[in-house]
C-alpha cells in the first residue's frame, strides 16, 4: 500500500496557506459588508432589527386578506391577553421593535401588523390606502387570528386606524391606546409635501418635525438611501395623505361612542401633531387618561420607551380601569 508523507516544513506551509486564505476571505467579506452598509444602510439596520425581534421571541408571518399578502409579527405565550400594534404613515411593524419585547416580558401575546402598502405587506396599485381601507384590513386580520378582547394600540396615523377599528368593532376591543395620534381636525403649519421628501434638505425638515432635539446630522449616505426608498414607496404615502386630507374619515364628533378605557400618550415636544391635539382627544373621550411625556416628540413610543412602556403596561393591567386624568411624566 502506497502512503504519502509530508515533512514538517510542508505541514507548516499548508497551515500558513489555509490561514492566509481564511484571512483573505474575511477581508473580502468585510469589504463587501462595508460597501453594502454604505450603499444600503437602511437594509442593514432593518436586518439587525429583524434579528433582534427574532431573538426576543417575535416571529415573522404572513396571512392573506382580501387576496393580498399581509405581513405581521407575533410572539408571546399562546392564550395570553393579546396586544395588537398598528404603525403610522410611512412606517412599518418593525418600528415597534423596542416596545414589543417589553410587552412580551409583561406576559402578553403580541401582534404587530404591516398595513397594506407598508413594510413587507403587499402594495397593490389599485388600492386607495385610506383610513377606512386600512381599518378594514386590521378588522379582517383580527378575525383571521380569531382574536377577541384585544388591547389595540396605534401610533400617529395608526392611532387613527385603531380608533376607527374600535368604533367599528367595539365588542372585540378591550382597551385602546393612542400614541401621538392623528384623526381629528387641527391646524398644520406645513404642507403635505413634508411627508414626501425629495432632497436632503427636505429630509432634514421632516427629521426636525419628528425629533424634538436633533443630535448629529444624518450621514449623507443614510440620507441617500432614505431617499432611494422614498422613491420606491412614496406613491403609497401620497395616496394615504391624499385620502386623509379629503376628510372622509375625520373622527371629530364620533369619539364619544368609544366606551372602552382609552390611554392617550403624547410627547410634549411633538412638532408633527402638537400636544393640543392630545388634549382635544382627551376632551372628546371622557373616560380617557392623557399622559404627557416631557422631552419626547412624535416618536415617543420608541424615543422614550423606558418611560412609556411601563406606564402603558400598567394601564393595560389596571383593574378597575384607571380613572380619567391628565398625567405629566417628567424626564
Amino acid at each position: 500500500m502506497n502512503t504519502t508523507q509530508t515533512t514538517p516544513r510542508e505541514s507548516q506551509h499548508s497551515v500558513w496557506y489555509t490561514y492566509r486564505n481564511f484571512v483573505l476571505a474575511m477581508a473580502v467579506l468585510g469589504l463587501l459588508l462595508t460597501v453594502f452598509a454604505f450603499l444600503r444602510p437602511m437594509e442593514l439596520v432593518g436586518s439587525a432589527v429583524r434579528l433582534r425581534l427574532l431573538i426576543s421571541g417575535m416571529h415573522s408571518r404572513y396571512v392573506t386578506i382580501g387576496g393580498e399578502q399581509i405581513h405581521y409579527y407575533v410572539g408571546g405565550p399562546t392564550g395570553a391577553a393579546p396586544v395588537l400594534l398598528v404603525h403610522g404613515l410611512g412606517a412599518k411593524s418593525e418600528d415597534w421593535a423596542v416596545l414589543m419585547p417589553q410587552l412580551l416580558r409583561a406576559g402578553y401575546h403580541v401582534y404587530a401588523i404591516d398595513l397594506l402598502g407598508y413594510g413587507q405587506s403587499a402594495k397593490p396599485r389599485n388600492a386607495s390606502y385610506s383610513i377606512a381601507q386600512e381599518a378594514g384590513i386590521v378588522e379582517e386580520f383580527i378575525a383571521s387570528q380569531n382574536l377577541s378582547n384585544i388591547n389595540l394600540a396605534g401610533w400617529s396615523m395608526g392611532g387613527w386606524v385603531a380608533t376607527r377599528v374600535a368604533l367599528d368593532k367595539p365588542a372585540v376591543v378591550r382597551r385602546l391606546v393612542l400614541y401621538d395620534s392623528a384623526g381629528i381636525v387641527f391646524y398644520v403649519p406645513f404642507g403635505p409635501e413634508v411627508f414626501l421628501p425629495h432632497t436632503p434638505e427636505e429630509v432634514a425638515k421632516l427629521e426636525n418635525l419628528l425629533l424634538p432635539s436633533r443630535g448629529p446630522a444624518m450621514p449623507s449616505f443614510v440620507v441617500r438611501d432614505f431617499l432611494r426608498r422614498q422613491r420606491q414607496v412614496g406613491w403609497v404615502i401620497k395616496r394615504s395623505v391624499d385620502s386623509m386630507l379629503a376628510g372622509h374619515d375625520i373622527l371629530d364628533g364620533k369619539l364619544g361612542a368609544l366606551k372602552m378605557p382609552v390611554l392617550i400618550v403624547w410627547g410634549k415636544q411633538d412638532r408633527l401633531i402638537p400636544l393640543s391635539v392630545g388634549f382635544d382627544l382627551h376632551a372628546q373621550i371622557p373616560q380617557s387618561v392623557l399622559e404627557v411625556y416631557d422631552g419626547c416628540g412624535h416618536l415617543a413610543p420608541a424615543q422614550c420607551v423606558d418611560r412609556v412602556a411601563p406606564r402603558t403596561i400598567s394601564f393595560l393591567k389596571a383593574e378597575p380601569p384607571m380613572a380619567p386624568q391628565v398625567v405629566n411624566v417628567a424626564r
